[in-house]
């Protein structure tokens, strides 16, 4: 094979420019610049100093106005309703105890003065936690001479139960009474 003849310099045109430092239509080429990595010397890191913005307010937090015009606690704002579910009961007879759903701002004294006020019964103590779902319960325990029984009758929250486990009684006869029903026709 013959060797490859060494390739020359293309010639340039006659009609064509040649491309200058001054043609605007070349791109200039900057130097590449590399990167290098900060030699640390100490062990902390201290964030540098950004504008920090104070955050805005999404709702008013308070009512505004006066004391006067602000809702006041009285025993019909810190008692909000008895709670009649089956543990709730279950405090009712075994311990002389009631459960309140109570105002979430309110403590343990307002409690048990609105227990006082509003159903004319000593608590000896109270007790009070915020559940999951952001309301506060109040476990108030009467004193020995008065009867949680009777204090729940003469409030409602025994009917309410009642009648609920009434509809759930019914309800599951009615269920099984079409389900032998169906058995019976086929």
């Amino acid at each position: 094979m013959p060797p490859k003849a060494a390739k020359t310099a293309a010639k340039p045109k006659p009609g064509a420019k040649q491309a200058t430092k001054k043609d605007p239509k070349k791109p200039v080429q900057k130097p590449m610049k590399r990167k290098y990595r900060k030699i640390r010397t100490c062990v902390h890191f201290h964030r540098p100093y950004t504008l920090r913005k104070a955050g805005e307010k999404k709702y008013a937090k308070s009512c505004g106005g006066t004391e006067s015009k602000k809702q006041k606690m009285d025993q019909f704002h810190i008692l909000k309703f008895p709670l009649t579910t089956e543990s709730a009961m279950k405090k009712i007879e075994d311990n002389n105890t009631l459960v309140f759903i109570v105002d979430l701002r309110c403590n343990k004294k307002q409690i048990k003065h609105a227990v006082k006020k509003m159903y004319d019964i000593k608590a000896s103590k109270v007790n009070t936690l915020i559940r999951p779902d952001g309301l506060k319960k109040a476990y108030v325990k009467l004193q020995p001479d008065y009867d949680a029984l009777d204090i729940a009758n003469k409030i409602g929250i025994l009917r309410r139960a009642q009648l609920a486990d009434e509809c759930m009684h019914s309800a599951v006869e009615i269920s099984h009474s079409g389900f032998t029903n169906k058995g019976a026709s086929t």
